[in-house]
């Protein structure tokens, strides 16, 4: 896995290593080993899947009482991801992170709790 880290600190770019053949191609999706060697959670409570159709607009996830960490991958298309530092306190308060996420590419942002 090539962690990369972004202009918020916490928010991290994840790029899995994708094996590719004449049938498809196969990725280890979730290794709890690596991501604990990378910095981040390895437990996990809760995996949601989603579609959306061209040009859709998601809203902004924000939790007050429960904060969740958030690892975000496309697995058809692609989206623009965007994680803004909303913690009043952060030296990073108010930046953003942008990220194209797509299936062609394999990225997975990880966005953290708070």
């Amino acid at each position: 896995m090539i962690v990369t880290n972004c202009r918020i600190p916490d928010v991290k770019l994840l790029q899995e290593r994708v094996f590719r053949d004449a049938r498809g191609f196969f990725l280890e999706s979730f290794n709890r080993e690596r991501l604990i060697a990378a910095g981040l959670p390895g437990d996990f409570v809760q995996d949601n899947h989603s579609g959306s159709v061209c040009g859709v607009l998601r809203g902004l996830h924000y939790q007050i009482r429960q904060p969740q960490g958030k690892l975000i991958r496309v697995v058809t298309g692609e989206v623009l991801d965007v994680a803004v530092d909303v913690r009043r306190q952060s030296p990073t308060f108010g930046q953003y992170v942008s990220a194209v996420l797509s299936a062609k590419n394999g990225l997975t942002m990880w966005i953290p709790a708070g």
